[in-house]
């Protein structure tokens, strides 16, 4: 069973907004850290994350551990990560339900997963082993894509419920991911989240995303669209209260921005619950 942390909204932790969050402290549930960037290095940004700390909880969430790949784990990436994990004390470690990686060469992008038995028995047992590894349980967030595999046997959701239940790990649900990829091919997005397990949510993502009309990307700039917020309010009815993540990562905006975002979303959360009520 994955135990759900309270948290309430948050947003992302950048750059652009670290002398905001150290010299007034805005007000926000709780901040989001790209794993990666604080890996391994020392100086500012370390030193940043660390009094961020002091005053709210941290997430980590993860870029690069290729946990669908077949290739064995980086041990200086896992010991880097290991390491940051102890020192920063996260709420909650997430990372993506992908691979990147192979032949000791890097993408730098989030490929989506053959959804087969075997590559399920496969990513089970890598996050079997990254767990035994941290001591915890953490995330694994679905990602948007742009392709499928003739191979494939099972859903998407299918496959990332199994994983959740057989390696004892929660779900990060990226509720603009299910609407992109959903729109890429072709499936339900409420079959979606009727396909998901209520009790391994522990987080949602929102972001923005580019209509090609023929193609949605998932760009994580710009307003949360309207489609996506009708979901996220699916989602809320379905799953409750979860902490909720903006995600704003490309033209990123003033703080006051994302901190209106966030804002809108803990409303419409109140909404979707607030419909719940005989």
């Amino acid at each position: 069973m994955f135990s759900r942390v309270k948290l309430g909204h948050g947003v992302g932790l950048r750059t652009k907004h670290y002398a905001q969050f150290l010299e007034e402290r805005p007000e926000v549930g709780w901040v989001e850290a790209i794993s990666e960037n604080f890996m391994g290095i020392g100086g500012r940004p370390l030193a940043v994350l660390e009094k961020v700390r002091r005053d709210r909880p941290v997430v980590l969430h993860g870029v690069g551990l290729s946990i669908g790949a077949v290739a064995p784990f980086d041990p200086t990436y896992l010991r880097d990560w290991k390491e940051l994990i102890g020192r920063i004390e996260p709420a909650m470690v997430s990372d993506h339900l992908c691979w990147g990686a192979h032949g000791g060469r890097y993408v730098h992008d989030l490929l989506p997963m053959p959804f087969t038995e075997e590559a399920l028995e496969h990513t089970v047992r890598r996050v079997e082993q990254v767990q035994e590894l941290l001591g915890r349980q953490i995330l694994i967030e679905n990602v948007s894509s742009y392709l499928t595999y003739p191979s494939s046997t099972i859903s998407e959701w299918d496959f990332l419920s199994q994983l959740a239940r057989r390696a004892d790990c929660g779900i990060l649900l990226d509720v603009n991911n299910i609407y992109v990829s959903a729109r890429n091919h072709g499936f339900s997005a409420d079959d979606y989240l009727e396909g998901v397990p209520v009790d391994r949510v522990a987080q949602y993502h929102l972001a923005g995303h580019w209509d090609r009309g023929d193609l949605l990307i998932d760009t994580h700039e710009g307003h949360v669209s309207d489609p996506v917020w009708a979901l996220y309010r699916k989602a809320v009815r379905r799953f409750g209260e979860v902490p909720t993540l903006i995600e704003w990562d490309e033209g990123v905006p003033e703080l006051e921005v994302l901190l209106a975002e966030s804002a809108k979303a803990a409303q419409v959360e109140r909404d979707a619950r607030a419909e719940q009520r005989p």
